[in-house]
């Protein structure tokens, strides 16, 4: 054998020998700890679509969002452009929610965030749309409400104004602070 072999074979048997031990060293197990381990999801959706159903079988609300990660140690699931529908059995009426992000929480309570457009999906009635950046909702009490910033608009008005509480069962709406008001008249 000629000098450029055996200078071959020695480099890459040294070569060999220096990355062997990290080849067979066992790898490691990263443990986590409860605390550590409720920061991470339980559990990943994509492009998710739920239905839940009273006790009577009517449905009661759907959401649909593009990512949802739940947190089952930490009592939450995040959403990631939620699209949230209620229905309420009184009157058949619908509203829909959308934002940018939105929380629900195990006490069956939402939050939502950025961008925010709730909409009246019946169209006689008298508010249609309410846009903010920041929202809670109960869903067992059927009530919205919000210390942001807001607009509300129906037919020929929108008022803009800072906070209010709605109840979305009785149509009852209180404006914490009053902006201003712009009616539309028809022509």
């Amino acid at each position: 054998m000629n000098r450029l072999v055996i200078s071959i074979v020695l480099i890459f048997s040294a070569a060999f020998a220096l990355f062997l031990p990290t080849w067979l060293a066992d790898d490691k197990k990263v443990i986590l700890s409860d605390k550590d381990a409720a920061l991470f999801p339980n559990y990943e959706a994509k492009n998710l679509r739920s239905k839940l159903f009273d006790e009577s079988g009517n449905l009661a609300h759907q959401v649909s969002a593009e990512k949802m990660e739940h947190f089952d140690m930490l009592g939450f699931v995040n959403f990631t452009q939620p699209e949230y529908t209620i229905y309420l059995q009184g009157d058949g009426s619908r509203w829909q929610l959308n934002a940018d992000e939105g929380t629900f929480y195990d006490s069956n309570k939402i939050e939502l965030v950025s961008g925010v457009q709730i909409r009246n999906l019946q169209p006689e009635n008298y508010i249609q749309t309410i846009s903010t950046d920041f929202i809670k909702i109960d869903l067992l009490t059927k009530t919205i409400a919000s210390d942001a910033p807001l607009v509300i608009s129906g037919e020929n008005f929108m008022i803009n104004g800072i906070g209010f509480e709605a109840n979305l069962e009785t149509q009852k709406y209180e404006l914490k602070n009053h902006v201003q008001t712009e009616y539309l008249p028809v022509r």
